[in-house]
Formats: C-alpha cells, structure tokens, sequence
C-alpha cells in the first residue's frame, strides 16, 4: 500500500471505534472515565441559607435604625441545627457553614467588629443587608442537572458527585490494553543493559497517556523470534481488546509484525504514513474485534502516533469532542520534505495572553530525551516547506499546559 495522508491516517482511526463498556464503579475510581448517566441535585444547593463568614449575625433592621452595639446572645458554631433568635436586637456570634439562625439576616466579619465582654460593636458603616450569606438554592434547585451523561469526570465533578451522595457512578469504560515491546536489543529497566542493550521505556510513557483516559493496561515483551512472536501474539489479541505494539513493523530483516498480523488474519487499514516521525506506523483490526496498533520502535515516534492517533481514537469511542488547541510559532522552522511535520516543542504565553510555542530540532525519533522539555507537538502540514514565525498551526499536548 502506498503512503497515506496524516488526516486520511487520522480519520481511519476514528472510523473504528471500540464499543465501551458499562460499569458501576466507586467515586474514587471513576477520575478520567465518562460518566453514564446525569447527576441531579437531591436537594436545593446551598441547602440552607449558609454563613459564609465567621462573625456576628444581625438583623439588619436594627443596624439601618442606628443600632452599632449588640449584646451577644449566643455563639453558633457549624453543624448545629438551626437557631431561632430570642431578641432581634441582639446578635450571635457565628462561624462560616452554620445555619443563619430565624430572625437574622446579614452577618458582619470579626475584622469589623470589637467584641468587649458580652457586646459587639460594629466599627464601619458599610454594611450591606444580607452579606456574607450564601442564602438557600441559589446556586442550583433540587432536580435540577450538575452533570450530563457523557461528561468527562475530573476533579471538579468528583465533588459535585461526592455532594449528592454518589458513592458509586455508571460510567463508560475503555477496552483493557496491553502495551507489547519488541527486539532482543531491549531488557527490562531493573536490568543493567550490556553494551548493546538499551532499557525498555518507550512502553511507559504510552502507558501512562492511557492511564489518563483510564485504559487499564498492562506489559509484554517479544524477542525477535517469529514462531514465539505469533503465538503470543495471537493470545494476546484474544485476551486485550486494545493491542499496542511498539517496533518491529518498518522493513527491517526482523520486522516480522506486519507479516505475522496477516497470518493471523488481522485486517491492515494502513500501514505507512506520510508523516515524521512515525512513518512505519501499521492500523489494524482483528476478526475479534480487537484494535492494533503497532507503532515504530522508536521512542519519539511511537509517543507521538499514541499522543495523536490513540488519543483521538479513545476521543471517538467515548463521544469526547476535545478542544482544538491553537499556537503561534515564535521562530521561523524549514522541514524541505513533503511530509506531516510532528514538531516537539515548548510552550510559553507572551503578554496579550497568546500560546506561543518554541520548537527544537532533535537529533531524530531516538532522541527522548527532549521530550522531557516538550509540551506537545505543533503540526505542521505537508503543503509547506517553510513555516514562519507569527504562523498559527494545530497543536496537540502530551502534558497539562495551565
């Protein structure tokens, strides 16, 4: 097969969505996954008119007569029920949560206030009826929806989840995967390589880009021997919904995979994009069901076909519409081949708030180490040789940018 085009490349994947699957799980498994259902409110948010400072609570018909001295009637502190005032010309001091008692309605800071003995005395003028009160449902109704199905659950979500008593939540779950490295060049990282060892690693920044999008992976390893390759890969496809494989797939005597995924019946989509890095990348999909993709062993190479194509691929299945993200480049960038260029780069915003990215030339797919100063690649499309600064182009992140 010819060299296909990144976006033709891009638009395969998402043409083979995985069928997510269905699951209760507890509150504090569910950061990263997509919630199933919606959330409502089970009750008014706040659910009682709140004190939103600690100080005295007044009726502010008192202080608007005159009034600037109160005699304490009592102090309420948060988590007691709520207290009906004897005399609404006194006060009661008050700390932040607890319930405004009947027959008051604004509270005045400590800072405002000298408190002698059993009085307080109020030391400003500027006093506003009803302040420092986070009064009943204002915020939201009961009934009323804080979460629609197929919203993306993270930190903000888990508290609004935990408020309504969701101990545990329907949410769709991405097929398990397993990341498989390849090449008798590789050995484990608690081994210390020999001179013509390298340590796996490529496999672990993939992990961790699933992880996010809470994938459950786990690891293999392949040496170059064809016969074993096959076997266990064929045990692999029937077990994983989600096969990554990593080297073994360009046209190296080795590079068996492509070879072996066809005897196994495996349907090619594509195989070689016009893209750097990650040309050799292979897409494919088993008779199972099963998703392939077996991505270039180099390590650049195959964290960019992750960040871009099994990112998009999982955004697909889940329904999940990301935002695309813009940047303008702070220097001028030459790359004379007609191919999609996958750039790493740096990002910084300059003083009118704009997501500049500063791009560097590595010393090819091996050198991972720059990944370590990158926040993402800019792509940059094949129709152009030169890419000038004070250009805008499409960006894709592989950390949190804010």
């Amino acid at each position: 097969m010819e060299f296909i085009q990144f976006t033709e490349a891009l638009n395969i994947v998402k043409d083979h969505p995985f069928i997510p699957l269905v699951e209760k799980r507890e509150l504090k498994d569910c950061v990263g996954l997509i919630l199933n259902e919606d959330l409502k409110a089970d009750r008014p948010f706040p659910p009682f008119d709140r004190v939103t400072m600690d100080g005295i609570a007044i009726a502010f018909s008192e202080f608007e007569k005159g009034q600037r001295h109160f005699k304490i009637e009592k102090t309420i502190p948060a988590g007691t029920p709520q207290y009906t005032v004897k005399n609404v010309a006194e006060c009661v001091q008050i700390m932040t949560g607890a319930m405004m008692p009947i027959g008051m309605d604004t509270v005045i800071r400590y800072e405002d206030l000298t408190i002698v003995d059993d009085t307080a005395t109020v030391n400003i003028e500027t006093i506003k009826p009803q302040q420092n009160v986070h009064f009943k449902g204002m915020d939201r109704q009961l009934g009323d929806t804080l979460l629609k199905k197929g919203t993306k659950l993270g930190a903000p979500e888990m508290n609004i989840a935990a408020a309504i008593g969701k101990a545990e939540l329907s949410v769709l779950v991405p097929p398990k995967a397993v990341i498989i490295t390849t090449g008798d060049e590789l050995v484990s990282i608690e081994t210390t390589p020999a001179a013509h060892q390298i340590r796996r690693s490529g496999n672990y920044g993939i992990q961790a880009l699933l992880n996010q999008y809470g994938v459950e992976t786990s690891m293999h390893h392949m040496n170059d021997n064809k016969a074993l390759m096959k076997e266990d890969l064929a045990a692999l496809i029937e077990t994983y919904q989600c096969i990554v494989l990593t080297g073994g797939v360009s046209k190296g005597k080795f590079d068996y995979l492509p070879e072996i995924l066809d005897e196994l019946g495996v349907q090619k989509h594509f195989h070689k994009v016009n893209q750097r890095p990650g040309k050799p990348f292979w897409f494919g999909t088993a008779t199972n069901g099963s998703t392939i993709f077996a991505l270039p062993g180099n390590p650049v190479s195959s964290f960019m076909c992750a960040s871009v194509y099994i990112q998009a691929w999982i955004n697909a299945s889940l329904k999940i519409t990301p935002k695309t993200i813009k940047v303008k480049l702070n220097k001028e960038v030459s790359f004379p081949r007609p191919l999609t260029y996958f750039l790493e780069c740096a990002t910084a915003f300059d003083e009118n708030g704009t997501l500049l990215v500063s791009p560097f030339i590595g010393h090819g797919s091996g050198d991972f180490a720059n990944l370590a100063v990158a926040d993402g690649f800019v792509i940059l499309p094949a129709e152009k040789s030169v890419f000038k600064a004070g250009e805008v182009y499409d960006f894709v992140p592989f950390r949190n940018l804010f």
